[in-house]
């Protein structure tokens, strides 16, 4: 019978390959190691799920339900209108979004951070027509350093603080990594900015691509009739039967005005405008399925 080190060993193994694969789901291949390691008695059966309970699970959930607070509340359109900028060069985008996503993570999980900021960089190089693959890694980069700052900008140091109260009976406190966090997160914002960007791959084959994927592609505003959707229904109701026609709903107008964020919890009234993206067939198919008005449309 192997001993417990070797059976911890071997388990992680297995997990690290098969999140390598990639084929299984990385929640469901952690569910599966614990359970099996319950069953080989590497953990005791009746602490096999006492890590939900832990205090640094709960506030790490927090943290991501502020975040997406963040998400949905039209923060993204907010900073896009303020740091896009096409005409700027690399270091100088590199520079401004590395501070924002810095500052973002330092008060949000750095993950969330990333998500948010993902879609305006993706923007600005379709602005500035380069590829985004030499913007993109050091926005990560830049994420993950502004997590060091504070308490919660990452989820190990809220682990290492749980630790530090059971050990010596205090917890860190919310800036007690800033010293050292802070001046790493600029340290490391000026390379990337500066030289580290320098070293990425250029493709830009990879731009063209993306710009012929888009090919085809209009946004567009459907009315909402009288007859057209039941009373009641929001916005996330109709995502299914959009993904069935490969359309996006990017939000909500009503009263000539646009909804916060993706306007996900709003509900549908009639005389509101649903912005949509797709290919032209697939905005058809969606409008008479849902009996929708087509209002106008735009490529982008």
């Amino acid at each position: 019978m192997p001993s417990d080190q070797t059976l911890v060993f071997l388990l992680f193994g297995a997990v690290f390959a098969l999140l390598v694969w990639g084929r299984i789901r990385y929640d469901l291949v952690a569910f599966g190691a614990l359970v099996l390691a319950s069953v080989l008695g590497v953990v005791p059966s009746g602490e096999v799920f006492s890590g939900f309970g832990h205090s640094a699970v709960a506030i790490i959930a927090l943290v991501l339900i502020v975040s997406r607070g963040l998400s949905s509340s039209g923060a993204v359109e907010l900073i896009a209108g303020r740091v896009l900028d096409g005409d700027r060069s690399v270091p100088a985008h590199i520079a401004v979004m590395s501070a924002v996503g810095a500052g973002l993570s330092a008060i949000i999980n750095n993950v969330a951070a990333l998500a948010l900021l993902m879609p305006l960089d993706l923007e600005a190089a379709a602005k500035a027509k380069r590829a985004a693959g030499s913007t993109l890694m050091p926005l990560s980069f830049a994420t993950i350093l502004g997590g060091m700052i504070t308490l919660i900008g990452t989820p190990p140091n809220i682990v290492i603080s749980e630790y530090r109260q059971d050990a010596l009976g205090e917890p860190f406190s919310m800036f007690d990594f800033a010293p050292v966090g802070l001046a790493v997160a600029v340290g490391g914002i000026l390379f990337v900015a500066l030289v580290g960007w320098r070293f990425l791959p250029q493709r830009t084959s990879l731009a063209e691509h993306e710009q012929e994927m888009l090919k085809g592609r209009y946004v567009a505003e459907l009315r909402v009739g009288d007859q057209s959707i039941p009373e009641g229904t929001m916005v996330q109701d109709l995502y299914p039967m959009a993904d069935e026609h490969d359309l996006h709903i990017l939000g909500l107008v009503r009263n000539g005005r646009r909804r916060p964020g993706l306007a996900r919890r709003e509900e549908v009234r009639e005389g509101d405008f649903l912005v949509v993206e797709g290919e032209p067939k697939a905005i058809e198919a969606f409008m008479g399925q849902t009996e929708l008005d087509f209002a106008g449309s735009e490529k982008h």
